[in-house]
């Protein structure tokens, strides 16, 4: 018989495994018009995905603090589908000092 995790380890194993991933909250066609809004709860998260006056689809963390503003998330539309990614880690391309790799021609010379 196994036992149950406990709720700590539980907590920790949902933010390494799970937040780091992008996952499907609903179709587009869930909010169709420019202010339409959905609320969704996306691992024990409140989140709040809308369509603004340019008709962009936005993601929103809801925070728990009184009087906190909503944090963005990463979204994402494919396929029709709307995506969020509640990771918080800054995930921007940083460069590196190594040289740019040289591309050569695989074209054979005539003789």
């Amino acid at each position: 018989m196994t036992t149950p995790p406990d709720d700590r380890s539980f907590r920790r194993e949902m933010a390494t495994a799970y937040r780091s991933g992008w996952h499907f909250i609903d179709l587009v066609t869930a909010i169709p018009h420019a202010g339409d809004s959905l609320m969704v709860t996306v691992f024990g998260e409140p989140v709040v995905v809308t369509r603004d006056e340019d008709e962009d689809v936005r993601a929103y963390r809801c925070l728990r603090k009184p009087r906190g503003a909503p944090q963005p998330v990463r979204c994402a539309i494919r396929y029709g589908m709307i995506f969020v990614n509640l990771d918080q880690r800054d995930h921007r391309l940083v460069e590196s000092d190594t040289p740019p790799v040289r591309t050569i021609s695989a074209t054979p010379r005539s003789a």
